[in-house]
């Protein structure tokens, strides 16, 4: 049995479910039983928090238009699909209901004047809950026998609104129970993507990657041969193709090499969304449903180092590289503690983190936009510090990004830093901070913004990694 999940691009607008039902039917022509789990249609989840966002405001009318945009969004998908009319009129009429709801719900919010996490996440489900009704008519349309199902009914979670975790056992037992009556009756479950509920039967959602998260559990619950997440790429890339032309698809990579790579801003899965295919040891591919031949990238639990190196560039931009330097820090225990104390405080976010061996200074990266506040922040936390000159200064760099070079082969390999460096100082790159995880898979490297690309592209170049691919190039 495989579980296929289909992202937001991938059930986008009608040729794209039509696509990914064309693609389950020929799964379930050629493999036997599938089970699908589904996001949004794209742009929705976004358009239905931002409403609710505004209604929080008291925004009065914008709940009101994002209903009659979603609606006829929708409606379009529904006419595109339906077996035949008194289907298609079913559906819209539940479609329908969904966008009430939403409007209900807005209304008040706009009445508190506050949107809560709870609140949130009961708006954040309803894209979810409106795709899965077209996307099993599609298949119906197909010939295929598929029913719609709410992931309330067989997810169940803990109460963290936002970023909610599955109570694995229980969750485990709805999923048999609801699930594997249909798949021996040759019925494909669709199953809504992202979110869950609790024991109470309130709804949550899983947080990023929530519908990969959605599918990885469903697998696990029902012990699939194969996980398949279908996206709008062929799968993991060595750098973004936007930005390097011979970028190529990577046949396999661990999880680890694409935990390193997703938090620096590729467009690929987290290992948490996928952690319970790994506890289950479920092989994961990422696919392109609208390449859907492209075989895609393996993600494997351990390193395969019969390859390069290094596997992959990822970049990210729009930090700030922020500094907290004095003479008088030498040996003075608790400072790094009291920084990240204070940082913490603001609720930011580090992407990197290095201090010199002389202890005179500690850096790190975060959001550019957090900047002012964690500066605020700080200089309140260390004011004594500052006072008595232990601290000389707090400084922010603002319009940096980081380059992450990243590869399970780059552990005890020599010359992989003399590599990235010289190939950056050919190009005249200069290299503000460093870092590199005991790990050994991902050096990591602060820029400034504007040479954020022309760093990616000479690392990519120098460890020829656009030669060792097929040549393809995705146009994600």
């Amino acid at each position: 049995m495989i579980v296929m999940k289909f992202g937001g691009t991938s059930v986008g607008d009608v040729t794209a479910i039509s696509n990914a039902a064309e693609i389950v039917y020929q799964t379930v022509n050629e493999r036997g039983p599938v089970a699908v789990v589904v996001s949004a249609m794209s742009g929705v989840t976004n358009a239905l928090i931002e409403a609710a966002s505004g209604a929080a405001r008291r925004d009065a009318g914008v709940s009101l238009a994002t209903r009659d945009h979603l609606l006829e969004k929708h409606r379009t998908a529904v006419i595109g699909v339906a077996s035949d009319v008194g289907r298609g009129i079913e559906i819209l009429r539940q479609v329908e209901g969904f966008l009430d709801d939403f409007v209900n719900l807005c209304h008040s919010i706009a009445v508190l004047g506050e949107l809560t996490p709870r609140g949130l996440d009961v708006v954040s489900s309803l894209g979810e809950r409106m795709a899965v009704k077209i996307v099993a008519e599609a298949l119906v349309k197909r010939g295929l026998k598929a029913e719609a199902i709410d992931a309330t009914e067989i997810i169940i979670t803990d109460d963290q609104f936002g970023n909610a975790s599955p109570l694995m056992d229980v969750t485990r037992a709805k999923i048999r129970e609801r699930l594997l009556p249909l798949l021996k009756q040759g019925v494909v479950p669709v199953v809504t993507g992202f979110i869950g509920a609790t024991r109470q039967g309130v709804i949550t959602t899983l947080g990023r990657g929530g519908s990969d998260y959605s599918a990885a559990i469903v697998g696990r619950g029902l012990d699939c041969e194969e996980l398949w997440i279908y996206t709008d790429v062929d799968g993991v890339m060595t750098a973004d193709p936007r930005v390097v032309a011979d970028a190529h698809t990577l046949p396999t990579i661990s999880y680890s090499e694409a935990a390193e790579l997703s938090y620096f801003g590729a467009k690929v899965l987290h290992p948490k969304t996928v952690l319970p295919a790994i506890e289950g040891g479920i092989p994961v591919r990422i696919l392109n449903s609208f390449n859907p031949k492209h075989p895609g990238t393996l993600l494997t639990e351990k390193a395969v180092n019969d390859g390069p190196a290094v596997k992959g560039i990822a970049s990210i931009g729009n930090l700030s590289i922020v500094t907290v330097e004095g003479r008088g820090m030498l040996g003075v225990p608790g400072i790094a503690a009291k920084v990240f104390t204070g940082v913490a405080r603001t609720g930011s976010s580090l992407f990197m983190i290095s201090q010199s061996s002389s202890e005179q200074n500690i850096c790190f990266v975060i959001q550019q936009q957090s900047t002012a506040k964690v500066l605020r922040v700080l200089h309140e936390e260390l004011e004594l510090e500052l006072t008595r000159r232990v601290i000389d200064r707090i400084t922010a760099q603002e319009g940096v990004g980081i380059v992450a070079v990243v590869g399970a082969g780059m552990k005890g390999t020599p010359g992989i830093s003399a590599k990235v460096f010289g190939s950056l100082g050919r190009t005249r790159i200069n290299v503000i901070a460093i870092a590199q995880g005991s790990s050994e898979y991902n050096i990591s490297l602060v820029v400034d913004a504007d040479d954020i690309q022309n760093a990616v592209r000479a690392i990519h170049s120098e460890f020829e990694l656009g030669r060792r691919g097929s040549g393809s190039v995705s146009a994600g």
